[in-house]
């Protein structure tokens, strides 16, 4: 008697084989048979309690999403969406050195400050939802450990939280460490390492700031420092040790390869995985080339040196629910006080409502409030801003862009930028690429994806609220690269799915899911391919205190399974969650 049966299907099984006609039965949360169907071979015997027909679908792993920052949310919301909409059944949280653990009692607040201002989730909602009840970090995976969640959750430990935890203002301002503040931190990733942490986090890129405006603790941490967090991590028995390097948003082109040269060294002597974001920058749209040659040199010295590889153009979407360049108009202030926020949408599109934005000066900036000058940012990048339409297109041409539209209409780039956020009820998103799309297609991505050292990451699920939702990753691999790709190579089914199922999985040592094969956890998904849609990012309110999130939707996934449970049936929860904290392996 097995619990699930799933029959008909073909079998993807995460390892990069060729597909495979084949039916899956589960039992105990476990795969306990693979029986492969020849042509006219009767389908795999015995009862179910609940059976699946994959007729004409794909039957694939669950997807490991490595890069998220769910470490609040996870405290109020056990769907984790929009990650399990996605196909998503094991997340790893703790990532760019921020995490709300350790906590010295007190500064509770500053810690929800700090993932405010890097990684742009409200800190109304943040304030309100997370219930908190602990003070160290393994006190805090403890709380988690007691959830019952949609998906599996990993953490790492965070630079930021040790650092504060242990110097105080001084981390948090980041002056130098002294060698006893060194040795309490290393105490304390030693020991989170050793209660299941699957990783240790920093982030060294300016990009990433508190509320205040001050980097992230340890952005500026000498290498002694870093080298011993790292010691401290490997002594704990091993994890991941995952960086947002120098210059990763293009501050400084020559930093990144000065980052990897002590993470190569790190590696060797340390013996434990290294993962550091990747990016195609403007200032250097080369150099992610010789970072890849450099970690594919390290990896044959022995250094395990992984680029985290992002899916598609790395940036923001812009729209009226969200950033945009009339939110310092004043008859766009006085009108989105007053109104709610359907009869806002309904307003914009008054015509003397739209002549009136389109013609007033703008309301100088707040300097104190981050974002607060993003309406000027957008009004000057006319020539990079495409609408991404329904459904939502990531690889454009250049004729695409809101200055080649205005030219084709004859008017004004704000006038056309204008209209095309007034599409969809005024919730339609423009798309600024910031990051890999110099060459305004997606042929530098291809080439990152296929390197053999590069690892899928950077999907920041939960986090950039109001600018992305690159939770979606999984579906676009499935739907661009894999089926839909117009303007170059597409990349194999087998491909995609291996590298964000077994792949992810490897680097950080969960062993027990990522393919398909008797024994593994039964972490699954029942796709029809032929069905499968990524739709159009759209503005929810649905955060705590009322705070506000893109939420990007899928359809085509027939079946999510975790644990051996169906969470999700054609894309709807089903209320299972059997979704627990993953620990490290030590």
């Amino acid at each position: 008697m097995f619990d699930l049966k799933i029959t008909g299907g073909t079998v993807v099984d995460g390892t990069g084989a060729e597909r495979f006609d084949a039916d899956v039965a589960v039992k105990d949360g476990k795969i306990v048979e693979v029986r492969r169907r020849g042509p006219g071979d009767p389908p795999l015997q015995g009862e179910a309690a609940e059976t699946i027909d994959a007729t004409g679908k794909i039957v694939a792993p669950g997807f490991v999403d490595i890069h998220t920052h769910y470490d609040g949310q996870v405290s109020w919301d056990d769907l984790l969406e929009p990650s399990s909409t996605h196909g998503v059944t094991t997340v790893v949280m703790g990532n760019c050195g921020v995490g709300f653990a350790p906590v010295q009692p007190g500064r509770e607040q500053w810690l929800i400050e700090l993932m405010e201002g890097v990684e742009d989730i409200p800190g109304t909602a943040l304030s309100e939802g997370i219930t908190w009840g602990w003070e160290s970090y393994a006190e805090y995976l403890d709380v988690i450990g007691k959830r019952e969640l949609a998906v599996d959750v990993g953490s790492q430990i965070a630079h930021g939280t040790v650092r504060a935890y242990v110097m105080g203002e001084r981390g948090a301002r980041n002056e130098p460490a002294t060698p006893e503040d060194i040795a309490a931190m290393s105490r304390l990733v030693q020991e989170a390492v050793e209660a299941g942490a699957l990783g240790f986090s920093s982030s060294r890129t300016l990009a990433h700031r508190a509320m205040d405006g001050e980097p992230v603790p340890g952005t500026f941490a000498a290498e002694e420092e870093l080298f011993a967090l790292g010691r401290a991590m490997a002594a704990g028995g091993g994890a991941v040790f995952e960086l947002a390097p120098q210059g990763a948003a293009g501050e400084d082109i020559v930093a990144p390869k000065k980052e990897m040269e002590w993470m190569r060294r790190l590696g060797a002597e340390i013996d434990v995985a290294l993962s550091f974001a990747l990016i195609q920058v403007d200032a250097d749209p080369n150099l992610w080339r010789e970072q890849l040659d450099i970690s594919a040199a390290a990896h044959d010295e022995g250094s395990r040196l992984h680029p985290q590889i992002a899916a598609r153009p790395f940036g923001m979407l812009l729209g009226f629910p969200g950033h945009h360049a009339f939110s310092h108009r004043p008859t766009y202030q006085r009108l989105k006080a007053e109104c709610s926020r359907e009869e806002l949408a309904a307003r914009l599109a008054e015509p003397a409502v739209r002549a009136a934005i389109l013609s007033e000066d703008d309301i100088p900036p707040d300097p104190n409030v981050l974002f607060d000058a993003m309406f000027a940012f957008a009004q000057h990048s006319v020539d990079r801003l495409y609408p991404l339409g329904e459904p939502p297109d990531y690889e454009p041409t250049p004729d695409r862009t809101v200055a080649a539209i205005a030219r084709h209409r004859g008017e004004d780039p704000l006038v056309t930028m204008y209209d095309l956020m007034l599409e969809a009820d005024a919730g339609a998103m423009l798309m600024l690429p910031l990051f890999n799309y110099a060459d305004g297609n997606h042929d530098a991505i291809r080439e990152m994806l296929t390197h053999p050292a590069g690892v899928l990451g950077l999907s920041d699920g939960g986090a950039h609220c109001s600018m992305i939702c690159d939770a979606s990753y999984p579906t676009f691999l499935l739907t661009h690269w894999a089926r839909d790709r117009r303007r170059g190579e597409k990349l194999p089914l087998e491909y995609v799915i291996r590298k964000q199922s077994h792949d992810t999985a490897q680097l950080f040592g969960l062993s027990d899911r990522g393919v398909i094969e008797i024994g593994k956890k039964a972490d699954l998904n029942v796709i029809d391919m032929d069905a499968l849609t990524l739709h159009a990012p759209r503005m929810a309110y649905d955060l705590p205190a009322g705070g506000h999130r893109l939420m990007q939707g899928a359809s085509g996934y027939s079946a999510t399974i975790v644990n051996g449970l169906v969470t999700r049936r054609d894309g709807v929860d089903t209320g299972a969650r059997p979704g627990r904290l993953v620990r490290g392996a030590r």
